[in-house]
């Protein structure tokens, strides 16, 4: 069976254009992805990088200017307006500022788009006190939108996004207004929601550790193009783009290391022996540091190490400063190559301190 007959999204060569005037915008350049049932797809960029556009293009509430959209196995761009109406109730929507009728109460939030379905009272009633458990909302049913916490606001919205029983979900910067804390509740919710409903979640965000929390893939976007993709692990265990290196920097908190070590003047600017390891895997097992010693005879300085799990893997970073006979440095990088360890040296003149 081919990539495509298992996609549940699957976007070919999409370019969006709009005209400004005398001046024509490529806010989407050329994108193809491909997201397979039960993922949870990161898309991420910072703002106007076009990743909300892009989004809109999947239930086609942004028409592409090029290219394909198919969702469910139906090309959208070939369906009459009232079967794109159907489609999109296949495709629930979660937003950043929760878009919920002040004048309603949870359940009637909830139960908004059940009104126009074939349902009886009772089924309505049956089906929105389902959500409501789904969500961890039951004992506030009768709450107005008002009375809720930012996270009680979310957890409303995505169960009326379920309302429909749509065979996917997408985040739209759902979490970019809540404190960390509930972020990672509601990141929780996506990921049970995804495991316990089978449910294809896309996430578009500019915050990787969002991406790293739940996502299984992820898609990087920088000025209209996807300039990097593939598995979460694959991302942080060897990013290529420096936006994306940027992205994971930030999400393994090196940068602001980086930041503090040139500030207080803990490496000598000129220093070209500063450098960063990431590894993923079996390379977790080896004593590193020592084997550099024990092998080279080249001593390293531990300024910042960070690891922890992604999808069952254990991924690593480590910055050093490194000590000893320049050819032997050399060749204890090298052993280090060997092991699927990437090493990048650290410029600090090149580090922006606030």
């Amino acid at each position: 069976m081919t990539v495509e007959k298992q996609a549940i999204i699957q976007l070919k060569k999409i370019s969006v254009q709009f005209q400004n005037q005398a001046r024509t915008i490529d806010a989407v350049q050329d994108v193809s992805l491909t997201v397979t049932p039960g993922d949870i797809y990161g898309i991420i960029g910072y703002s106007g990088a076009g990743k909300s556009t892009l989004v809109r293009v999947i239930n086609f509430l942004q028409r592409p200017t090029q290219g394909t959209v198919t969702v469910a196995g139906q090309d959208l761009g070939q369906l009459s307006q009232a079967q794109l109406r159907q489609a999109r109730k296949n495709i629930g929507m979660i937003f950043q500022h929760f878009n919920l009728m002040a004048s309603r109460t949870v359940f009637g939030n909830i139960e908004f788009p059940l009104l126009d379905l074939k349902l009886s009272k009772i089924q309505r009633q049956e089906k929105v006190t389902k959500l409501l458990d789904l969500v961890g909302l039951a004992d506030l049913a009768q709450q107005y939108p008002s009375q809720l916490s930012g996270g009680q606001k979310q957890r409303v919205a995505i169960a009326r996004a379920l309302a429909s029983d749509p065979q996917i979900l997408i985040s739209d910067e759902a979490t970019s207004a809540l404190d960390p804390e509930t972020t990672t509740e509601i990141l929780n919710l996506l990921r049970y929601l995804n495991k316990q409903l089978g449910i294809t979640i896309v996430i578009i965000t500019h915050e990787m550790d969002a991406i790293k929390q739940v996502c299984n893939r992820v898609a990087v976007m920088d000025q209209g193009q996807v300039i990097e993709k593939g598995t979460v692990l694959e991302i942080f265990g060897h990013p290529k783009a420096p936006l994306t290196r940027k992205f994971v920097d930030s999400s393994t908190q090196l940068r602001p290391a980086l930041k503090q070590i040139k500030a207080n003047n803990l490496v000598p600017l000129d220093s070209s022996n500063l450098v960063v390891l990431n590894y993923t895997g079996e390379a977790t097992e080896q004593p590193l540091v020592l084997e550099l010693y024990k092998r080279y005879q080249v001593s390293a300085n531990i300024l910042f190490s960070n690891i922890e799990q992604l999808q069952g893997t254990t991924v690593g970073i480590m910055l050093l400063l490194l000590e000893g006979e320049p050819d032997q440095i050399q060749a204890g990088l090298d052993y280090l190559r060997a092991l699927k360890v990437r090493v990048k040296t650290v410029d600090l003149q090149k580090v922006e301190v606030d």
